[in-house]
């Protein structure tokens, strides 16, 4: 007596990327609805096709890194002193992605810099970009630790070819000239031809040198950045500290974000 043939089966053997369960309640469905045979291949493929880009977009999500962030929505506009909210604005549609503008976002600690930038990271995510977040810290010892140049020509490439690189916390952090150097390669590799770097820093470029240990190669990597870039200086108190100050008696509260 012959077995029922599993079509389930036979889909996933194809290369099909819905699991067999779902398969099987799709094509019950379809059959309850008496569905013509031009309609069950129509459903299928598009079924197939939200599957494909859920698992694309998981695979770039856990690539890109970008962790938690807070919403841009709750963005407490009216905490910095100053800050450009339209540029920000036209920031959110990715036209810097596609035109491959770089952006430094330039200010003092806690004022939101690192939020900024991962969702515009997030937000290129969600269009279909391939994202990097690291700390330049991070970045650096990553590309350092590899053994030989081989090694450390297929890591580079981790930074240099997605879409958007977003590289947190220049300045904060003191590197050598090798570190210079790395930064300097992947500066130039995406500069021509141009993909989108977003840096965020507390120093103007030209206290970069100082990180870098007056590293020469810093300021190429300088003016490669520098010129296709949009700057947004931010400024003001930081938020984290005013949150991690109590109130003193008899001063007035002001309102959360």
């Amino acid at each position: 007596m012959n077995q029922p043939i599993d079509v389930a089966e036979l889909l996933k053997s194809i290369g099909i990327r819905l699991s067999k369960e779902v398969l099987r309640a799709l094509l019950d469905d379809m059959h309850k609805r008496k569905a013509s045979p031009a309609q069950v291949c129509e459903l299928l493929v598009a079924a197939e096709a939200r599957e494909r880009a859920r698992r694309n977009l998981d695979r770039r999500a856990r690539s890109a890194a970008l962790g938690t962030m807070a919403s841009i929505d709750t963005f407490d506009w009216k905490w910095p002193t100053n800050i450009d909210k339209d540029l920000i604005d036209k920031l959110l549609t990715l036209s810097f992605v596609d035109d491959g503008y770089n952006i430094l976002l330039r200010g003092p600690s806690g004022l939101g810099k690192t939020t900024i930038a991962k969702n515009l990271g997030h937000l290129a995510l969600q269009a279909g970009r391939h994202v990097r977040f690291s700390t330049i810290a991070a970045m650096l010892t990553d590309i350092g630790k590899q053994d030989g140049f081989l090694a450390m020509e297929r890591r580079m490439k981790r930074y240099t070819q997605p879409h958007l690189l977003i590289l947190d916390e220049l300045g904060y952090v003191p590197h050598g000239a090798r570190g210079a150097d790395h930064l300097f390669n992947i500066i130039s590799q995406r500069h021509e031809p141009r993909a989108a770097t977003i840096i965020t820093t507390n120093l103007a470029y030209k206290k970069w040198g100082e990180v870098f240990d007056g590293a020469a190669s810093i300021n190429a990597a300088v003016d490669r950045f520098a010129q296709h870039c949009l700057i947004i200086d931010i400024d003001g108190e930081s938020y984290r500290q005013r949150k991690a100050d109590p109130p003193k008696p008899g001063a007035t509260k002001k309102p959360h974000r």
